[in-house]
Parts: C-alpha cells; sequence; structure tokens
C-alpha cells in the first residue's frame, strides 16, 4: 500500500483536496503534502462568479474542508508559496520559497488561468479576470461602486458576472465573438432563449464582435469593437476561458499538449508524476482531452489517489456542470453530438425545461434549466449507455425519472 514514502499534491484547488482526502481514506499511511500558491485555505471556485459578487454573497472563499479535515489526516499544508520546478529523477519539489520537499511522488492539480486578449490597453487598471478569491473581491468593489460594466467573452463564467452585474444595477454589456452566448454547451436554440433572457433582465448582448482595444487615463473607460463602434466601461470583465497551468510539467519534460497527458488512470509520461483536474488531458483512445468542470476535478482527484496506490481506473465518467444566473439554474451532463436526436420537457417560454438529447434510443446527455429534478436519474442513464423506448422519450409527459425506472 506504501509504495511511495511521501506523496507531494501541488495545486490546492478541489482535485489537490480531492487526492489527499482520498489517499487516506484508501489507507495510505506515508507522508502527504499539499502546496498552494494562495495563504488561504482551499477553497470553492463556482461561488466566485455567482454568490460572491452578489448583494448577499456567501463566504468568498468558501472552504472545501475546515483546517481540522487536514489536521486530522495529517496532511502538511504548504499554503502561501508557489512550486516552481519539479526535479523527477531527484525525486524533489522546489518551492518559491527556496524549500525543497522530497517526493517519491507528485500529484499534479495546478488547474489552469484565465486567459488574456492581447489588445491596446489590455494592461489598463479595471481591466480583469476571474480566477481567485481576490479577483472577485476587487470585482465585488467595482460593482458596488456602480458604473457601466464589459464583459467580453459569452461563456459561463461571462454570463455569470453578467448577471450578477444586472442584478446589482450597473449598466451591462456582453461582448462575444460568436454567433450566440454558450452556444457551445448549449446549443443554438438552447443559447438563444438564454441570451433573450439577458436582454429581458437589461443586458445587451453584442454577437459576431471582439475587441480592438480599451482605451482610458490609466483607467479604462471605454472599449473599441472591432466594427468601430465603442463602449464606456469603469470595468471590463475579461472571461474567454483558461489556460492549463502546464509550467511545471513542460519544465520537467512531461508530456505536454492542451493539458497535462494522462492514461485513464492519471499517470503521465513519467512514472513518478499523476495529474488530475483541469491541468490534465486524459486519454479517451484515439485523443486526449480536458475536462474543465467541478465534477471532474472531485471525482478524478479522488481516482488519482486510487490509482497511486495501485487501483484500477475509474468508473465510467459522465461530464456535469451548472450555472447560476438570475433566477435560472442550468445543468448540462453528458457529451451529446449535434446530430443527436432530442426531446424537450417542459415550458422553453418560461425557463423551466429540459432537453434529452439521444442516438438511437440511447441518451447521450441533458441540458436543463430550472429542471434540475431531471439530471441526475439522466446522469444514470447516460452512464449505464442503456437503449430506451423510442416513444416513451418522445412523450413529454414521461418524466426521466420514469424513464430510468423502467430501465432497471
Amino acid at each position: 500500500m506504501d509504495r511511495y514514502e511521501h506523496v507531494v499534491v501541488v495545486g490546492a484547488g478541489l482535485a489537490g483536496v480531492s487526492a489527499v482526502g482520498s489517499l487516506r481514506e484508501q489507507g495510505y499511511g506515508g507522508q502527504i503534502t499539499l502546496v498552494g500558491a494562495e495563504e488561504r485555505l482551499p477553497y470553492a471556485r463556482p461561488p466566485l462568479s455567482k454568490a460572491a459578487l452578489l448583494d448577499t454573497p456567501r463566504s468568498a472563499d468558501e472552504l472545501l474542508r475546515p483546517e481540522s479535515f487536514y489536521r486530522d489526516r495529517d496532511v502538511t499544508l504548504r499554503l502561501g508559496t508557489a512550486a516552481t520546478a519539479l526535479r523527477p529523477r531527484e525525486g524533489v519539489v522546489e518551492l518559491g520559497n527556496g524549500n525543497r520537499l522530497r517526493a517519491d511522488a507528485v500529484l499534479l492539480c495546478t488547474g489552469g488561468s484565465p486567459r488574456s486578449i492581447n489588445v491596446p490597453g489590455a494592461d489598463l487598471g479595471g481591466v480583469c479576470t476571474l480566477r481567485t478569491a481576490e479577483d472577485a473581491a476587487r470585482i465585488r468593489d467595482h460593482l458596488e461602486r456602480g458604473g457601466p460594466v464589459v464583459v467580453v467573452g459569452g461563456g459561463f463564467i461571462g454570463t455569470e458576472v453578467a448577471a450578477a452585474a444586472s442584478a446589482r444595477g450597473c449598466p451591462t454589456t456582453v461582448v462575444e465573438a460568436g454567433a450566440l452566448p454558450m452556444l457551445g454547451a448549449l446549443g443554438a436554440d438552447v443559447a438563444t432563449r438564454l441570451a433573450e433572457a439577458h436582454r429581458e433582465r437589461g443586458v445587451t448582448v453584442r454577437t459576431g464582435v471582439g475587441v480592438r482595444a480599451f482605451t482610458g487615463d490609466g483607467r479604462v473607460r471605454n472599449v473599441v469593437l472591432t466594427d468601430g463602434s465603442t463602449l464606456q466601461a469603469e470595468l471590463v470583465v475579461v472571461g474567454v476561458g483558461m489556460a492549463p497551468e502546464v509550467r511545471l510539467a513542460v519544465d520537467a519534460g512531461l508530456t505536454v499538449g492542451d493539458g497535462v497527458q494522462v492514461d485513464a488512470l492519471g499517470r503521465t509520461s513519467n512514472p513518478s508524476v499523476w495529474a488530475a483536474g483541469d491541468v490534465a488531458a486524459v486519454s479517451t483512445g484515439d485523443e486526449h482531452r480536458r475536462f474543465e468542470h467541478w465534477q471532474n476535478a472531485k471525482e478524478r482527484g479522488s481516482a488519482l489517489a486510487r490509482a497511486v496506490l495501485g487501483g484500477t481506473a475509474p468508473p465510467a465518467f459522465v461530464p456535469w456542470f451548472w450555472s447560476d444566473q438570475y433566477d435560472l439554474n442550468i445543468q448540462v451532463a453528458g457529451e451529446p453530438a449535434p446530430h443527436d436526436a432530442r426531446c424537450w420537457r417542459g415550458d422553453v417560454e418560461a425557463l423551466s425545461f429540459s432537453v434529452l438529447h439521444h442516438r438511437d434510443g440511447v441518451l447521450t446527455g441533458i441540458t436543463a434549466v430550472n429542471s434540475g429534478k431531471d439530471v441526475r436519474p439522466a446522469i444514470e442513464l447516460i452512464r449505464r449507455g442503456t437503449a430506451l423506448d423510442i416513444d416513451a422519450l418522445a412523450d413529454a409527459s414521461t418524466t426521466v425519472k420514469a424513464l430510468l425506472k423502467a430501465a432497471r
């Protein structure tokens, strides 16, 4: 069981915390050290673009686990200092404060960093990204002062920030280069309805246009778009995606593509280094894929610990993520293809519906808006891959829970 005397987990996010907890649950008795660049205890990131920006937020640094969790499991915390180098051949992790940790096995859970846009004025005050609790606090301060807000990028982070800004009374514009916000995740019809929901709540949605420059007098005052128009802005939040944090892996000579490439167990190209979470590109046979979702980080972090201790590959993984915008809860699970058949349930206009995606009766995904009750039974059906009765699937009066019950 304890083939490694000292496991060092680099990255104090959800994947890293899940890994250290699972190591102890699996009976590992060696030394565990969790390294994190931020000084605070590991916290949940999903609230940062939601509740942390609103009038009565939950704590912006809502803890993943209390301090006693680490103490009771004899986990050494090295917070407030980033890992600067991996030396797998030497069995060492170097820290930014000059310390060197002996490491028989390294678990890379470094997540990612917000992508920036390379245009003039991107370094002006008031142009920011959102990844940490400190980022959320700065954005919240701006929202409390009021003034026009421009959100660059219409993905889930961008639309969540826009919803919070609008709810706080700030004139808000979303600038999206694609045809619709959230298009890739939701498909055109659902994305169209949710874009309408933003407009109904006072948000201006500009699509098919990008940013040419930010201008101002040391602080951003205007956003110049590629169509030549200009938007006033006291705050700009750039939400154009995340880049996996692979610098340590590259410097250590690991195989890297769009993320640190790992096999189904989480093993990298170096036998003493493993990876999970947003940074890991998992082998799916012909390709490596990353999943930037909370559930992926939690499940893969736990599975990684089991694999390090000699366990087998984790069970079938069904991607699942959610977004809260205004009074809307949006959940997406599975991996439907554009050509999959779809069955609708609920009231689209009232924004209370779900869409079941299937391929010859085999459920491949679900998109749910204010219909969370449908999601968990749908995930179980996706996981099983059971062919369902087509007529029952098409019958909107048949609940997803009833479909699951009939499949047993």
